[in-house]
C-alpha cells in the first residue's frame, strides 16, 4: 500500500485554494495534488481508497464555492495538459475533464458539428 506522501512531485499539504477559485475565495486543501497523467491520476485515486482518504476532484474551478475552512482530504486538479484533449473523429467527440467548454465548442463547430452552443459563455471544464 503506498502512502500519500510517495506522490512528493504532484504533492502540496494545506494549499490555499482561493488561488484556483475563480471568485478567490476559500480555504486550504489538506492534500492538494496535481496529476500530470492518466497513470499518476490512477495511483492517487487507488492510495486515497487505499488510505481510506477523502478524494475531491477540482477542475477549472469556475462553479464551485470552498468553504473558508477548507476541505479535508486530498483535492485532485485536474489541470494538466494531458487531460484537456479534445479529439474529434466524424461525429464522435472525446474530450478529457480538463478541457476547456469553450476550446469544445469552438472545436465542435469548426468541424460542422452542432448542439454544444449552449454550453457558450459557460466557464469552466468539461469535468
Amino acid at each position: 500500500m503506498s502512502s500519500i506522501e510517495d506522490f512528493k512531485e504532484i504533492l502540496k499539504h494545506s494549499e490555499p485554494l482561493a488561488k484556483y477559485s475563480y471568485f478567490k475565495i476559500g480555504g486550504p486543501a489538506q492534500f492538494f495534488l496535481e496529476p500530470r497523467n492518466v497513470d499518476e491520476l490512477q495511483a492517487v485515486v487507488l492510495c486515497c481508497v487505499e488510505n481510506e482518504i477523502p478524494v475531491r476532484v477540482f477542475g477549472g474551478g469556475s462553479n464551485i464555492l470552498i468553504k473558508d475552512s477548507g476541505v479535508q482530504g486530498a483535492v485532485i486538479r485536474i489541470h494538466d495538459e494531458e487531460f484537456g484533449k479534445i479529439q474529434i473523429d466524424g461525429t464522435t467527440v472525446t474530450a478529457g475533464a480538463g478541457a476547456l467548454l469553450s476550446n469544445l465548442v469552438s472545436q465542435t463547430v469548426k468541424a460542422g458539428l452542432a448542439g454544444l452552443e449552449g454550453l457558450v459563455g459557460i466557464p469552466g471544464t468539461v469535468g
